[in-house]
């Protein structure tokens, strides 16, 4: 069954066109746009025109190649900007128009299923000898770092603890990093520090934590964070797909960023253009949460609530 899957977050508009059989998903099309959507909604409470418009014409190219490859099914799913948008209506409006379909706004709790799905189906079929020793053993806590939400979600074959907290790589940007300094001030992320710890609270207090043996990180953050670790010369998404980074490689790609000047960003080899102003935050998310909870690595998956919504068409 071929089937065509579009995420619309706070910061990136993607599709996958895939054909699932049995327990196997074949990519046909994988694709990705920086629209920023979230821009601004943290300090207006609103999706900025431009940002809608950005976003349509992204999601008209996605269109196109949809009909193309002849997918039967279309879902879309939208997040943590448009859960928080006061003008909400236009984007699903014009999301209709485009695909034909009613955009979901997931709640958090759907958001974070679907995500889990997406990332721990490969690891649940890897064998033991494409295993390394110690893992990956279940339970799982998939975390996934968005624009405008983390989602953590503890779990075996589905989520079973679920909790999204209002900390993304564009949210904590917006509100402490815009006008910090090149590199920020100390000042400026202790702020951000602060803001993630208070949500790695909630998290402690509601989220069984303990019970995980593995921690999978999904999204572009955590993605870029392996790319370095790495040392990739180039994204390469075969190369960080299941790649294991250990927290000391964490802590330091996330020191690195966090001392680097705009300027010096753009030019690290595996970073998307459009992450270059957030990634900063976005690691440093990653490395709370790898101290917080004592995890000595992270497993790095390129599936995620992409893969989680082409498994939902061919139930």
């Amino acid at each position: 069954m071929r089937v065509a899957a579009v995420d619309c977050g706070t910061n990136s508009v993607r599709l996958l066109i895939a054909d699932v059989r049995d327990d196997l998903i074949d990519d046909v099309d994988r694709r990705m746009e920086i629209v920023r959507l979230g821009q601004g909604v943290d300090r207006t409470g609103r999706l900025a025109p431009d940002a809608l418009e950005r976003t349509f014409k992204a999601m008209r190219a996605y269109r196109e190649l949809i009909e193309r490859h002849g997918a039967v099914a279309t879902r879309v799913v939208a997040t943590s900007a448009t859960r928080d948008a006061a003008n909400r209506q236009e984007f699903v409006d014009g999301v209709r128009e485009i695909f034909g379909v009613e955009p979901e706004v997931v709640s958090g709790a759907e958001e974070a299923e679907l995500s889990f799905v997406g990332a721990t189906k490969g690891l649940l079929r890897l064998s033991p000898e494409t295993e390394v020793p110690q893992g990956p053993l279940p339970p799982y806590l998939v975390v996934d770092i968005g624009g405008g939400s983390t989602e953590f979600v503890v779990g075996t074959e589905h989520a079973e603890t679920a909790l999204s907290v209002d900390i993304g790589c564009v949210r904590l940007s917006e509100r402490h990093l815009r006008e910090a300094g090149d590199p920020p001030s100390a000042p400026a992320l202790e702020a951000v520090v602060a803001d993630i710890d208070a949500a790695l609270d909630r998290v402690t207090d509601e989220v069984p934590v303990e019970r995980a043996h593995t921690l999978v990180g999904l999204a572009g953050s955590v993605t870029t964070v392996a790319g370095i670790a790495l040392g990739l010369p180039a994204y390469d998404s075969a190369r960080i797909h299941h790649s294991r980074i250990s927290a000391g490689q964490v802590h330091e790609v996330t020191r690195r960023l966090l001392s680097m000047t705009h300027g010096e960003r753009a030019e690290v080899p595996v970073m998307h253009p459009g992450r270059v102003d957030v990634i900063g935050a976005g690691a440093l998310i990653l490395d709370r949460i790898v101290r917080r909870f004592a995890f000595s690595q992270v497993i790095v998956s390129e599936h995620d609530i992409l893969d989680g919504i082409a498994w939902s068409l061919a139930r």
